[in-house]
């Protein structure tokens, strides 16, 4: 088994991309509105992925935060508010849990939320109204909401993005980002609602951000950087939880698909996101992803 997470092209695999899931043997699967037709046909996609893989408990993802990001749309799903529109925890957790048993209905195993960044004035829009709030007690106690619901309806909840992406000056599917704020006013901001949230749950997962820090690790972004990982993620926010990266084929990270793939793992994260791509993309990644370099796909 590789520790990556695939996407697939349409609305049923390819020929292609099962010939190849059935030899790498992926952790799991994620889906996106393309892949996302109507409630029977997502059933059934899900079963021909989870059919690919000999391995039991395959995590099923999608990104469903509601707003912009929501890859179940109407008229077969309900319609999922932006989180910067809540004015109530309560209101946060009622739709998280509305949301969760839709997820399950399907057989949707993960979702890629709460996204608990900062609403960062000046900041690129890629955050937005994502966030809950610039203030974040706010953003701790409607994340902590959020999980809490997913929770409360079976769903494995996706913290994201650690260590904080709401300042980001640029969109990292885009271009890099850089952040320069000091560490100190990190730690009294972006950090805190993540260091709430790794201690609110034993169950949910994380999601790095692609994003330099430039007080903490010049060079590497989060999700390519041990000293983010290892001194921030896992130490200072105290998030012991299965840790996977953003996507791959976001153009903040530089190199092939391989060493992208072999530099997040090298860094600390537990899998790898690869969301979309060509087989041999795909492969690459797998490459990439191996603790040993002999295995052949």
């Amino acid at each position: 088994m590789v520790p990556v997470i695939y996407g697939c092209e349409g609305l049923t695999p390819t020929p292609e991309e099962i010939n190849f899931y059935s030899k790498a043997q992926p952790l799991g699967f994620i889906l996106f509105e393309r892949n996302c037709q109507s409630p029977a046909q997502v059933k059934a996609l899900i079963k021909q992925l989870k059919a690919c893989v000999s391995h039991a408990n395959v995590p099923i993802l999608i990104d469903q935060e509601g707003g912009r990001v929501v890859r179940l749309k109407p008229p077969h799903w309900l319609p999922r508010p932006a989180a910067k529109t809540f004015t109530s925890a309560q209101a946060v957790y009622e739709n998280a849990i509305s949301m969760a048993y839709e997820l399950a209905e399907l057989g949707i195993t993960v979702d890629c939320a709460p996204c608990a960044d900062l609403l960062i004035e000046g900041a690129d829009d890629i955050i937005g109204d994502r966030a809950f709030s610039a203030d974040p007690n706010v953003v701790t106690e409607f994340s902590i909401a959020m999980l809490k619901g997913l929770e409360g309806g079976g769903i494995i909840p996706v913290i994201k993005h650690m260590p904080g992406h709401g300042r980001a000056p640029v969109d990292s599917h885009e271009e890099l980002p850089v952040v320069e704020t000091d560490l100190a006013t990190l730690r009294a901001t972006d950090f805190l609602p993540f260091k709430a949230l790794a201690s609110a749950s034993k169950l949910a997962w994380g999601m790095t951000a692609h994003v330099i820090y430039s007080d903490i690790d010049p060079v590497n972004v989060a999700t390519q950087s041990k000293d983010i990982i290892n001194t921030i993620i896992r130490t200072e926010i105290g998030f012991s939880g299965f840790l996977v990266s953003d996507c791959l084929t976001m153009k903040a990270l530089t190199g092939t698909f391989e060493e992208k793939a072999r530099k997040s793992m090298q860094a600390g994260c537990d899998a790898l996101l690869m969301c979309k791509g060509t087989v041999a993309e795909f492969e690459s990644v797998a490459h990439g992803s191996c603790r040993s370099s002999d295995r052949n796909f």
